[in-house]
C-alpha cells in the first residue's frame, strides 16, 4: 500500500466513517467505498503527474518539448531519439548559458563538438601580436590586426570528430564483404549517422551567444 493508491484512500475513507453508523465492514458499504477510492486515486495520480511537470527537473514527455518552447521557441527542439534525460540537460544547459562572451563561444562549441574553436579578434594583441611582442612571428604566430575592424571576430570552428558508422567497415577496407553473413560492408548514407552535428547546429549554436551589434565569422573545418 501506497499513499493514495485505491488501498491506501479506501483504508481512510473507512476510518472517517461515524463507527456508530456501520457496525460491520460489509460487501455493500465495501463496494462503495472502493468505487470512491477508485476514482480519487486515479485523481491523485493525476496530480501527482502534473505536479511533477510543473518543474525542469522532473518534467517528461511532451512537456519537456512544451518547456523547450516556452523558453527557446524553434531554437531547442528534441531530436529525433533524443531522451528526456538528454533533453532536460540541453534545456537546462542553454538556460544557464554564458552568454555576450569570448569564453561563452568556446564554451558553447567544446560542448557541442568537443573541440575547442580557434577565435581571433582584429582588435586584441593577444590573438594579432604586436611589435617587440613575444607572441607574434611574421608567417609562423599571430595574426593580422586592425583597429578600423570594431566589434567583430573571426571564428573557426571544427566538425566533432566520428568514428563513422558503426559495425560498416570502410570502402576498400579488408573486413569489408557486401552480402556477406558478417554484413562488413554495404551501401551507406549520410542518414545512417545518428545524432550527427550538422553544420546548422555550429552556425545556430555560434548565433545563440553572440553579442549584440557584433559580427563573427564563421568558418568550419574538420
Amino acid at each position: 500500500m501506497a499513499i493514495g493508491d485505491k488501498t491506501n484512500i479506501q483504508a481512510r475513507l473507512q476510518l472517517a466513517l461515524p463507527k456508530q453508523w456501520f457496525l460491520d465492514d460489509g460487501p455493500v458499504i465495501g463496494a462503495i467505498l472502493g468505487a470512491l477510492a477508485t476514482a480519487w486515486a486515479w485523481l491523485y495520480s493525476l496530480y501527482a503527474y502534473i505536479k511533477l511537470q510543473s518543474r525542469i527537473l522532473t518534467a517528461s514527455d511532451g512537456w519537456l518539448d512544451v518547456i523547450a518552447g516556452d523558453f527557446f521557441g524553434s531554437a531547442i527542439t528534441r531530436k529525433a531519439g533524443q531522451t528526456d534525460t538528454s533533453f532536460r540537460a540541453k534545456i537546462i544547459i542553454n538556460l544557464f548559458r554564458e552568454r555576450a562572451t569570448r569564453n561563452a563561444i568556446i564554451l558553447v562549441l567544446t560542448q557541442l563538438t568537443g573541440r575547442a574553436p580557434l577565435i581571433i579578434e582584429p582588435q586584441r594583441p593577444a590573438d594579432t601580436g604586436a611589435y617587440s611582442a613575444p607572441n607574434s612571428g611574421y608567417g609562423s604566430s599571430g595574426a593580422y590586426g586592425s583597429m578600423l575592424i570594431p566589434y567583430q571576430a573571426f571564428v573557426k570552428a571544427f566538425r566533432p570528430a566520428t568514428s563513422g558508422i558503426p559495425m560498416i567497415a570502410g570502402y576498400g577496407n579488408a573486413p569489408a564483404g557486401y552480402g556477406v553473413a558478417s554484413q562488413g560492408g554495404e551501401y551507406a548514407s549520410m542518414g545512417m549517422i545518428q545524432g550527427a552535428v550538422q553544420d546548422a547546429d555550429i552556425y545556430a549554436a555560434v548565433s545563440a551567444v553572440a553579442p549584440a551589434a557584433s559580427t563573427l565569422w564563421t568558418q568550419i573545418s574538420n
